[in-house]
């Protein structure tokens, strides 16, 4: 495992780190949960990602209760959590700064931490001033509770403004961005961020590699039982995940799936490694839900130098979909 300043900063995160968006709380039962925790932190993973509307507050007590059972050095480890949605009802939802406040003393208590490393705005807000959530951001930095917050899934513009406002009125800015980011989804990452990485030293924690199990090649044939997309309470990502596979997307798939086979990788571990290939790329966080599953995608982290200038040429010539970038 190799690991990877945070943008310009000096927080070092593993370049693989372990989710639980789907999977603690929900997909798989609290002994794998750990199980797959050890397999990653005695892999080399220091980072766990998490957030405040995963299993609706569960999937953070999974991981705190594992985390206070393991009782690994707490210096040795990252953990995280995102504030959006909290909850039915006025102030339980959002970027306010009351609804920021409470979420992230909500974050602490069920992952049994004294603070979070890394603490991000799950979406923009319309309904919150920019100003407001920064503020709120920077106050619970001072009040050492969080040590670097971030946005998720925000624009390039809406970045922008926070920083520019935090640094006008002496005020810690976003330090790092969560966007989804894999071969199918470039635009964001590669075209309109792509200002930002040495602009302002954006560091990017990327989800979502495999697009959901698609890149795996494994929906090809239907929906295999026990797959996230099998699952009803996910009946909404089905339906978004489906509605996107095309023909076209199909045929990209089986050249990518026989690329692979030369190689002598799974297209789940060509894929994960194309993202790391990506310089701007601090870590990718990694779902499992079977230990054979992580121990794979783990594998990418070898995989990466495999990726020479002449494969990833085959691979653009494959996906002809590369962006072109914005300059700010």
């Amino acid at each position: 495992m190799k690991y990877r300043r945070l943008g310009k900063h000096g927080l070092e995160v593993s370049e693989l780190s372990l989710g639980s968006w789907v999977t603690f709380g929900n997909q798989i039962d609290d002994r794998l949960a750990k199980e797959l925790m050890v397999k990653a932190y005695d892999s080399g993973v220091n980072f766990f990602d998490n957030a405040e509307a995963y299993a609706m507050g569960q999937s953070e007590i999974v991981m705190g209760e594992n985390l206070k059972q393991l009782g690994w050095p707490r210096d040795s480890f990252v953990v995280s959590s995102k504030v959006f949605w909290g909850g039915e009802g006025p102030n339980r939802k959002g970027l306010n700064r009351k609804h920021v406040m409470d979420a992230c003393h909500n974050a602490l208590r069920r992952l049994q931490v004294e603070y979070l490393d890394l603490f991000f705005c799950h979406r923009p807000d319309a309904h919150t001033p920019i100003e407001e959530t920064v503020w709120a951001m920077n106050t619970l930095i001072q009040q050492g509770k969080v040590l670097y917050w971030g946005t998720s899934e925000w624009s390039a513009q809406q970045i922008m403004e926070a920083h520019a406002f935090a640094r006008q009125n002496c005020l810690i800015p976003p330090a790092m961005e969560q966007p989804e980011y894999h071969m199918f989804h470039r635009e964001r990452f590669e075209a309109e961020y792509a200002d930002l990485y040495t602009h302002i030293g954006l560091g990017t924690t990327t989800w979502s590699p495999l697009n959901s199990g698609i890149l795996t090649g494994k929906y090809l044939k239907g929906i295999p039982r026990g797959s996230r997309l099998s699952l009803e309470s996910l009946g909404w990502l089905k339906d978004k995940l489906l509605e996107g596979i095309t023909e076209e997307k199909i045929h990209k798939l089986r050249e990518l799936m026989i690329l692979a086979e030369e190689l002598e990788l799974t297209m789940a571990t060509l894929a994960i490694a194309w993202v790391l290939k990506n310089p701007n790329v601090s870590t990718v966080i990694l779902g499992a839900t079977k230990m054979e599953q992580l121990e794979e995608n783990l594998k990418a982290a070898s995989a990466v130098e495999l990726l020479t200038e002449e494969v990833l040429q085959r691979i653009e010539d494959i996906l002809q979909n590369k962006p072109v970038s914005i300059e700010w």
